[in-house]
């Protein structure tokens, strides 16, 4: 398994280049890139073109840091057509950036709207159909979160449209601060998801079940925002000690191409103390879970 830094903390103070010496120093080997003006920005075309791909390729050989995985968010399964049109071109450059910097692993969310949903199940095949070809010709992976305010946002449910897709290339993210919107156990959906688990993202969250749904109040009353916090590990509800128990069960650890990521973005201002003690925390829990047996 590979341990990765996110840098989304440190985007508005280090440019892309830089990523990859930031990690090294903070004590990790890996780095998953996320959506960035100067790379594979939110919902719109990439913009690095084959120069800047090489020069991001030889700063990591440089810092002796990999890029374990590409994460573009992208509206694949958008229901408005033009939206999801530009979405499998945006993907087909991204695809080509991925490989060219010699990573196979990529992840991502469904990206359609939860009211909506046949419409933007609808809009994710179609998709599919044109991407999937590419995908596997290059050799990709490409992992799939349920993210909160998706037109499917269950464990379960994501797994069941991932294996629609009929592709060993499509796997499944697992996001840890999305816990308490994925309704079912995560024991379930880790032990579901088998070997199509390819990335899992580290952070903690409050449950904002709790309080007879009153932790988080938003007004007006019964607003359809989701609420979740990317916090570190022991600031909220997340269950680290089954998630690891789960993961050393289903073998995700101790796959060589699996990736987990450290994502906390709520301490931007500490974000290099928190990154060293995720790394910390990680190798804690895999400790115990190796020494437990």
């Amino acid at each position: 398994m590979k341990i990765a830094l996110d840098p989304t903390p440190f985007h508005h103070t280090h440019g892309l280049l830089e990523f990859p010496q930031l990690a090294a120093d903070l004590g990790y080997k890996h780095l998953q890139l996320t959506p960035h003006q100067d790379f594979i920005p939110f919902y719109n075309h990439p913009k690095a073109d084959d120069e800047l791909v090489a020069d991001l390729k030889a700063a990591c050989r440089k810092a002796g840091v990999e890029i374990a995985s590409v994460l573009p968010v992208q509206r694949w399964s958008g229901p408005d057509p033009d939206a999801r049109e530009a979405a499998v071109r945006y993907w087909k450059r991204a695809i080509r950036m991925t490989a060219d910097l010699g990573v196979n692993q990529m992840n991502t969310e469904f990206s359609g709207r939860p009211e909506q949903p046949e419409e933007s199940e609808r809009a994710f095949y179609r998709s599919m159909e044109e991407l999937l070809p590419v995908i596997e010709r290059e050799g990709m992976q490409v992992a799939i979160d349920p993210h909160p305010d998706d037109y499917v946002e269950q464990g379960l449910a994501a797994l069941r449209v991932i294996r629609g897709v009929n592709s060993p290339n499509i796997g499944m993210a697992y996001v840890a601060p999305h816990t308490f919107h994925m309704q079912d156990a995560p024991l379930d959906i880790i032990r579901a998801a088998g070997n199509r688990l390819q990335v899992v993202h580290i952070a903690d969250t409050m449950d904002h079940h709790r309080s007879n749904g009153l932790r988080y109040i938003t007004n007006p009353a019964g607003s359809p925002a989701r609420v979740h916090q990317h916090l570190k590990v022991g600031d909220g509800d997340v269950n680290f000690d089954e998630l690891f128990s789960g993961l050393a069960e289903n073998g995700f650890l101790d796959r060589e191409e699996t990736v987990m990521a450290s994502c906390v973005f709520a301490e931007n201002e500490n974000a290099e103390e928190v990154s060293r003690y995720q790394m910390k925390s990680i190798n804690d829990y895999i400790g115990r879970v190796q020494q437990a047996g």
